[in-house]
């Protein structure tokens, strides 16, 4: 059995330490205000006693904590007043990732994430071990991954590579050397060039929590200037905006908050090429035996491992700025654990020229080049009714607006049905599908485009879905949905809107390949099972 780093007691200590220390804080202050026989005073006492509780607990923790790697699972064990013993089979294990912070590095620390298939949770985190024995665990963990996944028995010797060395006479002669030991073969590398494209060119909504942060730091620093800071009221002010808040007209305020937002959608686009610049710089990918291998990260650094056999689906993504200037990025989709799940550690490829990009996927899958086929011209009626609601939505909110403060514009609203056509136009030009030999690949989205590349034998379900409004038109959505997590963030891959015989053609069709895809998987694998796909 191994145990963490001996530094990882002495953080579990002093986090735990300080949780124990504050809580009583917390806890008499709100029982205090209620009940009469709780005094103050107790926290005097109290927070000793929890600070020397949680360093005891977090000591404790240290050395109730152990794992070993065996022939066939990784095992885990956890637990002070209740123990957890977790055995991971190779098999389930689809990413072994490793992150540093600056301060871990300093030290030589590392955080080892094992992810298994099962919603995109980790199953395992190692806080701390050495940067040595986390990469001699990644090694070992995807080592008897792969022997797991062909069926080696751990006696036989593993792929070798030849070496030259010299025997006792002096004499050269080859050696074995064990596959997983050769360094990674580089497959991209981003570019400083590309990192800044990458960053000028997308825009992570979840960056929005700084500008807001920073919102809340300015207003307490400026307390005198009311519950809205005085850079906002200022920025306004020009455009109509009001000079105070509390004496505003309902159109001042209106002309507040559309400059507000301006100014938050401005320095959130500044935090996300912020955030994209230390969370990608650096970023290379490589390939060691039937793994990915990828290393990232400026502030934070983070490397871990992608099994090839575990992939199941590829998607091609690219928004308007990118497609302007020829550029997209490729992310890979493992069961249970996607890009945007939890570490957000699967990009192939960041951002890359888009020929490159779709040459890469195709060595990638093997995919034959996609002919891409278009939904019914019924399918750009039905957007064009569609975005003409919404439309008439804005006009309609606009007249409300106008009954209710001194916003009297409101018959410019109108001008908002001019974008309707082209959106309409947008929507339909960018779906598409193909149905290949071995792949289904579907194209959708103008915003985010994805073109999502699905092996036959990676699909779990394929279903029909119907809207009212499809029904009418004798449309179809159909639904191909796989063991990735990247369906909870993205949704999964659809084809929209084809005719619904079509629809039902493909369900066939994609069932059909499915079992072929399936069958021939088990003769080349040489199962020696009997298997009936009906």
């Amino acid at each position: 059995m191994n145990r963490l780093h001996p530094l990882s007691a002495v953080s579990m200590a002093l986090q735990r330490g300080v949780t124990g220390f504050s809580m009583p804080f917390f806890v008499v202050m709100i029982l205090s205000s209620f009940v009469d026989a709780v005094d103050i005073g107790w926290v005097f006492w109290l927070a000793p006693v929890g600070l020397v509780v949680g360093i005891a607990y977090g000591v404790a923790y240290y050395y109730r904590f152990t794992y070993h790697a065996t022939s066939s699972t990784f095992d885990v064990t956890s637990g002070v007043l209740s123990r957890r013993s977790r055995e991971i089979p190779y098999r389930r294990i689809q990413n072994v990732d490793v992150s540093q912070n600056l301060f871990q590095r300093i030290l030589g620390l590392a955080v080892v994430s094992i992810e298994t298939a099962g919603g995109g949770q980790t199953e395992a985190t190692l806080n701390y071990v050495s940067e040595d024995e986390a990469d001699r665990l990644r090694s070992e963990i995807r080592r008897l991954t792969a022997k797991t996944d062909a069926g080696i028995d751990r006696d036989e010797p593993t792929a070798t590579a030849a070496t030259d060395a010299t025997d006792d006479t002096g004499e050269s002669t080859q050696r074995e050397r064990p596959r997983a030991e050769r360094g990674p073969v580089l497959l991209f590398d981003l570019e400083v060039r590309e990192l800044v494209i990458y960053a000028l060119t997308s825009f992570r909504w979840g960056a929005a929590v700084f500008p807001i942060m920073l919102l809340f730091f300015l207003q307490g620093a400026d307390s005198g200037s009311g519950p809205v800071p005085e850079f906002l009221l200022l920025a306004a002010e020009p455009f109509g905006g009001p000079e105070a808040v509390d004496s505003a007209a309902v159109g001042q305020l209106l002309v507040l908050s559309a400059v507000t937002v301006i100014q938050w959608t401005a320095a959130t686009y500044v935090a996300s090429a912020i955030y994209t610049v230390a969370n990608y710089y650096g970023f290379q990918l490589g390939r060691t035996g039937d793994d990915f291998v990828y290393e990232r990260g400026l502030v934070q650094r983070y490397s871990g491992s992608i099994p090839a056999e575990k992939v199941q689906s590829v998607t091609i993504t690219e928004n308007p700025l990118q497609r302007l200037v020829g550029y997209a990025g490729l992310w890979v989709e493992t069961a249970g654990y996607g890009p945007d799940s939890g570490g957000g550690n699967q990009s192939a490829v960041p951002l890359a020229g888009a020929d490159r990009v779709y040459r890469f996927a195709e060595n990638l899958t093997g995919v034959e080049t996609p002919g891409f086929r278009s939904p019914p011209g019924l399918a750009r009626r039905r957007y064009l009714g569609r975005y003409s609601i919404v439309a008439a939505v804005i006009v309609a909110v606009a007249f409300g607006l106008a009954q209710v403060s001194t916003f009297d514009r409101w018959y410019l609203s109108p001008v908002v049905f001019v974008a309707v056509p082209p959106a309409a136009h947008l929507k339909y030009v960018n779906l598409g599908y193909f149905v290949g030999e071995d792949h289904l690949v579907i194209r959708r989205g103008f915003w985010k485009r994805r073109t999502t590349v699905v092996p036959y034998y990676r699909i779990q379900t394929v279903s029909t879905r119907r809207s009212i409004f499809q029904r009418r038109l004798g449309l179809a959505s159909l639904v191909v949905d796989t063991a990735s997590s990247r369906t909870f963030s993205w949704g999964t891959p659809t084809i929209y809107d084809v005719d619904l015989e079509t629809a039902r053609e493909l369900q066939g069709t994609g069932r059909e390949r499915l079992q072929s895809a399936l069958r021939e998987r088990a003769r080349r694998d040489d199962l020696g099972l009997s298997v009936d796909f009906t």
